[in-house]
């Protein structure tokens, strides 16, 4: 039988839950055990929202059954303005505050708003492949910039500015960042800004894991680190409270945004056209925004996500011929596979060998738009005892190549 499938899809792909994924689908109708790595979803490994959110959630239900305004709840998008003005950041106004069925769809519906059959987003290499899909979607290009692992995968800034043109809108950042769990120095964010400013771009910052940085680090927001340069902030409830299936983001406009209201004209029709995002979740963004407690306590030392991390980063160390940049922030890493130790190939072989054989599903690096096959990304939210045991299957299936 011939598939059709609309031609303006034909080049979108999200390997997180690509074919890899409809493979162990199926494995598992079959009664085979999955040990899911591809996909950071914290509660398909025991981690719990904390109540105190869960009963704010209930206490607002019967308020929230009818439509809010398009843009949020005016009591969510205060939260989120106090939120960013605390992290340093400058919001154009509440009405430049937009909620979302999570940061995905708040993604989807600004590249809409702000592409141009034709038009240019630089995006990193490697990136989170929803931002080159929306891209596509929205009649854009995808421009990818190169990431410098030797520099722990902080923005190459000479091959970003290389690849500007005249078609170019804006830039992507995603810090912390998702796959490879970097934190962007303010001089970086800096930089970056002075290149937006020259080039009259608009930065677009996901930063939807801005609280869940380790080793007392500190998350910059890129509006702070460039204060005058318009900036598309993302953010959301997703990983920092554990409510992934809530679907809580939202987009926040900080910066001078005078020169672009065309852009709010679209994002406020968009926001329309969809009525209204999940308006329980929305009511529970003050109380998430002011209490991070239950989070910054499985970061700390001793915490459940900090020991995994080291769990996974003990367990690559035993792998000859891997290699790692230890992650500032999230719960992922991106290990790199000698190529000469381990010729793999194609970096999909051996991700779906390690699926076969031993039950891990990954996803490989290419599918993060990275440009050569010797990446793949684990998701560190099993237990350190599990995570263990995984990582030395995945080397004895690496050393089936040899």
């Amino acid at each position: 039988m011939i598939m059709y499938i609309n031609p303006k899809l034909q080049d979108i792909r999200y390997e997180i839950r690509g074919a890899l994924q409809q493979t162990a689908d199926e494995m598992q109708k079959r009664g085979e055990k999955i040990l899911h790595l591809n996909i950071g979803n914290p509660a398909s490994f025991g981690f719990r929202a904390p109540a105190d959110l869960l009963r704010a959630y209930i206490d607002r239900l019967i308020a929230s059954q009818g439509y809010s305004d398009s843009r949020g709840l005016l009591s969510a998008r205060l939260a989120i303005a106090k939120y960013c003005r605390e992290k340093g950041m400058s919001p154009y106004s509440t009405d430049a505050i937009y909620t979302g069925n999570g940061v995905s769809e708040m993604i989807l519906m600004s590249m809409q708003a702000l592409l141009e059959n034709g038009d240019e987003i630089l995006i990193p290499s490697p990136d989170y492949p929803l931002w080159t899909a929306a891209v596509r979607l929205a009649g854009g290009r995808a421009v990818h910039y190169l990431c410098d692992e030797a520099a722990g995968w902080t923005p190459d800034l000479q091959d970003m500015e290389r690849k500007i043109t005249r078609r170019t809108r804006g830039i992507v950042l995603i810090n912390p960042n998702n796959p490879t769990g970097a934190l962007y120095p303010a001089a970086v964010l800096s930089a970056i800004g002075t290149l937006a400013r020259r080039h009259g771009l608009i930065l677009l910052s996901d930063e939807i894991y801005d609280r869940l940085v380790l080793d007392g680090s500190t998350h910059v927001a890129t509006a702070a680190a460039a204060p005058d340069v318009p900036v598309v902030c993302y953010n959301g409830l997703s990983k920092s409270h554990l409510v992934s299936g809530f679907r809580c983001g939202w987009m926040c406009l900080c910066g001078d945004w005078s020169r672009h209201s065309g852009f709010i004209r679209g994002m406020d029709l968009l926001a329309s056209l969809r009525l209204c995002s999940n308006v329980p979740s929305q009511a529970i963004i003050p109380d998430a925004l002011a209490n991070d407690a239950a989070m910054q306590a499985l970061l700390a030392p001793g915490g459940r996500i900090f020991q995994q991390r080291q769990a996974v980063c003990d367990a690559l160390s035993k792998i000859p011929g891997i290699s790692f940049c230890t992650p500032q922030a999230g719960f992922y890493i991106f290990p790199k596979i000698d190529l000469h130790r381990y010729p793999i190939g194609d970096d999909n072989q051996f991700a779906a060998r390690l699926l076969t054989r031993e039950k891990i599903l990954i996803t490989p690096g290419t599918g993060f738009n990275w440009i050569t096959p010797d990446h793949f990304r684990i998701v560190f939210l099993p237990d350190a005892e599990q995570l263990t045991d995984a990582v030395a299957r995945i080397g004895s299936v690496l050393e089936s190549f040899v």
